[in-house]
This record gives C-alpha cells, structure tokens and sequence, in this order.
C-alpha cells in the first residue's frame, strides 16, 4: 500500500498562490490515481481535482477549475496541486488520496495522508 504526506499549506490572502506537495512512499506510485480533496470546516469532504497514473491526465471540480492545476513527477513520486488566485472559500484542510479508479468519490480513494491546512485572508 502507498503511503501519502501532503504539504505545503499556509495562510495566504485572497489572490495569492500556493503549491501543495503529495510526497508518495511504498508500493510503485505511477499506477494510481493521486485526488485532491480538501474539507472545510463543518463540511463535508469534497473533490478538487485528480490525476491519472502513468497518462497525467488531469480533471477538476468546477469550483476550481481554471485556478488549480495539478500535475505529478513520477520520478519524485510526487503530486502537485497549484493553487492560483486563492479566495476565501478556498480555506480547508486539503488532503490527498491514491486509488485505482478515474472518479471523484472520495470512496474509491485510500491511503489517505494527515492533511494540509490553507488558510486564504480576504
């Protein structure tokens, strides 16, 4: 099984940039599905974006989507979520997960990692 640490979250005012990290460790990294999900406070968990193993194929929620970018180097086994022009509802725990199937269900993700905080000031 893959084990997954995120990182790179911080407090940062409404436009400003931050770059998650989703540093991978175990079993070969390339094959999953790596997902983005982040959960505010008193919400539930949601999608925010993933990425396809070895094809790289990104897909976003709506909410996101034009602002974050995701990517990952399979070499550092490692995936990215670039997060541009950052708004207040953007402000969760932000959290990534592996799993074996193209979708945005939170269920078909494991090896969830502790979870990252981002904090966006208006």
């Amino acid at each position: 099984q893959v084990q997954l640490v995120e990182s790179g979250g911080g407090l940062v005012q409404a436009g400003d940039s931050l770059r998650l990290s989703c540093a991978a460790s175990g079993r070969t990294f390339s094959r999953y599905v790596v997902g983005w999900f982040r959960q505010a406070p008193g919400k539930e968990r949601e999608f925010v974006a993933a990425i396809i193993g070895t094809a790289g194929s990104p897909y976003y929620a709506d909410s996101v989507k034009g602002r974050f970018t995701i990517s990952r180097d399979n070499a550092k086994d490692t995936v990215y979520l670039l997060m541009d022009n950052l708004k207040p509802e953007d402000t969760a725990t932000y959290y990534c997960g592996a799993g074996g199937r193209v979708t945005r269900d939170q269920n078909d993700f494991s090896s969830w990692g502790p979870g990252t905080q981002v904090i966006v000031s208006s």
